[in-house]
């Protein structure tokens, strides 16, 4: 099954306007953020370059997804990060045994399907039933990209000079459809290679241009 990142800018063209899909959506992230002491999703001003246009950024399976979440999981838990041809009870086991290191990364606590991280800087995953009834767990892409750059080592990424991150799906990924296949890789961890390059690409983004990522 397809996952698709999107980039929602918080431009006021598109946050201020009254018909602003995402509206409801960063309602209730602005009061998850208010009961933490944080404050509320950025709008910035319109700036030449910029639009209120949504687009995508990245794409990948959800498998992949969760073989990163793995990956990352078991770097944070002093364990030695292997590659496997595919996901096992031992990822439930993971997070069964580790479950409140998973419930505060950003990375691995999110919903697969939904969801969003914001450019705000908090330490670990938002939760509330408003949350949970919807999207999920609200990520900041600040703590999205710190846990990237942690795990990227494991992977034999150079967090600092990664490789170029694929291309954005050309349309949107019906959720029951095959995920565009990543470019040629030969390291024993392609999959989750092509998923953090993904997700490296919509977190630098969403802090140099100021959007949300948007799962779908």
């Amino acid at each position: 099954m397809a996952c698709d990142l999107w980039l929602v800018p918080l431009v006021d063209v598109l946050c201020h306007s009254p018909d602003n899909p995402f509206a409801d959506e960063i309602a209730v992230y602005d009061k998850a953020l208010d009961e933490a002491g944080l404050p509320p999703v950025p709008v910035f001003g319109y700036m030449p370059g910029l639009s209120g246009d949504v687009a995508p950024v990245a794409g990948f399976d959800y498998d992949a997804l969760h073989f990163l979440r793995r990956a990352h999981l078991l770097n944070l838990c002093g364990l030695a990060v292997t590659p496997v041809d595919e996901l096992g009870g031992d990822y439930e086991q993971l997070l069964e045994m580790f479950e409140t290191t998973a419930q505060q990364s950003h990375l691995v606590w999110h919903y697969d399907h939904a969801g969003a991280y914001v450019p705000v800087d908090f330490a670990h995953p938002l939760t509330n039933d408003e949350l949970l009834e919807g999207g999920g767990p609200l990520g900041s892409s600040q703590g999205l990209l710190r846990e990237l750059h942690s795990v990227a080592p494991a992977l034999g990424i150079d967090p600092a000079n990664p490789p170029a991150a694929p291309a954005a799906p050309e349309r949107p990924t019906g959720l029951e459809e095959p995920a565009a296949p990543g470019p040629y890789d030969a390291s024993p961890f392609a999959r989750e290679r092509h998923v953090w390059l993904g997700l490296h690409a919509a977190a630098t983004r969403s802090l140099g241009q100021g959007s949300m990522i948007v799962f779908s």
